[in-house]
């Protein structure tokens, strides 16, 4: 055994009493894309890992969070995760269903199997052994994983984010989390105030229309929408060839030409742009542009209602900032997801109190002392496969000069053994 862990042992007497167990290789905590990534490639590096999930299957979000009707937004080729690309017959843009199956199918054939119903309640570096104690509580039981290395997998949509609105609790009818909206069938014939102008915001107030509800969205603050396709070519795909050739304000400068000429003047119906261009505001503040799929077209035909925001409610009813009151029936929260980290990681170093690395990306996926972050780049699926890859290729290292030093040592002392008979 490891004189560290020896080190350990002493220090911490509650130890030998709990039960625990020493994992020859990293922890990854999450069993999303980004923990499924890291594991195949660590895998492929001949690296032994464990992957601790707090639910009871693989990509949670995506199997359970989700709503019917959502399609990868950007092109397969941009999504898939390394080393399994996915199946040809699949079509440009994956259902979830199909999303869902291919995960599933990579978790195969990497042999990986997540440690399921394990809850991380808490993570710290013990400096003296230079060891990560990761404490799980999984059926009322709790336990210890200790390991050299440990990667950070859950998500920059690990939580929920609902906003304390005035008169919330009094409002009287529906109200869920976008999380929880299945479809819009529920809804059929009823008065919806969908609240947030992202993706999801846009995509869920499309769908109320297509079953015959009635959406109002609140657009709180400015927004890029940008079409899907343009002329046939995926924007997302033509905004990266020409980051190869072009700097990024003029890439931003054409992306917006574009979008006015395939969607028009946004504004006019309520959809004021930002002043930063969306590869920029993505960049720097994370903040994804809108892909319409339909919205829009929604939008200036008038069956979904446009509002600037919301001042408070009272029963069946929602007053807006500029007086207005609307009769609603039901509140669907499309107001985003957060990084769960600083709730369960104690570390002070790496990570913000906002539960993202502290470094930009590229340089955001490792910190001191064997920890690693993945899928935390704010550039989707693509941000996450580069930081597995990268963080595979520095634990390999690591481990393997490990293992080489650690036979040297067992050769060393076989010789002595023999040279002693």
């Amino acid at each position: 055994m490891d004189q560290s862990l020896f080190h350990l042992l002493d220090q911490d007497q509650d130890l030998s009493q709990r039960k625990w167990t020493l994992v020859n290789g990293p922890v990854i905590v999450g069993a999303g894309p980004s923990g499924l990534a890291t594991a195949a490639c660590l895998r492929e590096q001949g690296v032994p890992f464990v992957v601790l999930e707090r639910a009871e299957c693989i990509a949670s979000l995506w199997q359970k969070r989700t709503y019917d009707r959502l399609k990868l937004h950007l092109p397969k080729q941009f999504c898939q995760l390394p080393k399994l690309p996915f199946p040809e017959d699949f079509p440009e843009y994956p259902t979830k269903k199909q999303f869902v199956e291919y995960l599933e199918s990579y978790a195969k054939h990497f042999d990986i199997n997540p440690k399921f119903n394990e809850c991380v309640q808490s993570a710290s570096y013990d400096e003296t052994s230079g060891f990560w104690r990761v404490k799980t509580v999984s059926n009322k039981a709790e336990f210890e994983y200790i390991c050299r290395w440990l990667v950070v997998a859950t998500g920059e949509n690990a939580e929920c984010v609902v906003p304390n609105i005035d008169g919330l609790a009094e409002f009287g009818g529906e109200v869920i989390h976008a999380c929880e909206y299945k479809s819009g069938e529920k809804f059929q014939g009823q008065k919806v105030l969908v609240v947030g102008c992202g993706n999801s915001g846009m995509e869920l107030s499309l769908d109320l229309c297509n079953h015959n509800a009635s959406p109002t969205m609140v657009v709180r603050s400015s927004v890029h929408v940008l079409p899907r396709e343009v002329f046939g070519k995926s924007t997302f795909e033509l905004a990266v060839s020409m980051m190869k050739w072009l700097p990024l304000w003029l890439v931003d400068k054409l992306m917006l030409i574009l979008a006015w000429l395939v969607l028009g003047n946004t504004e006019k119906y309520g959809l004021k742009r930002p002043s930063m261009g969306p590869l920029e505001l993505k960049n720097t503040k994370g903040k994804t542009p809108v892909l319409d799929i339909g919205a829009l077209e929604r939008i200036k035909s008038g069956d979904i209602n446009v509002v600037a925001g919301i001042k408070c409610f009272s029963y069946k009813q929602v007053e807006l900032i500029n007086g207005e009151k609307l009769d609603i029936e039901a509140v669907v929260l499309a107001t985003g997801y957060r990084s769960n980290v600083p709730s369960w990681l104690q570390e002070g170093d790496f990570f913000c109190k906002n539960g993202f690395p502290k470094a930009a990306f590229p340089h955001g996926w490792k910190g001191n002392g064997g920890l690693y972050a993945v899928g935390f780049t704010r550039r989707g699926l693509s941000g996450a496969a580069s930081d597995a890859t990268r963080i595979a290729q520095d634990i390999g290292k690591l481990w393997n000069d490990e293992t080489k030093q650690h036979k040297k040592i067992a050769i060393a002392c076989q010789r002595r053994c023999i040279s002693q008979l």
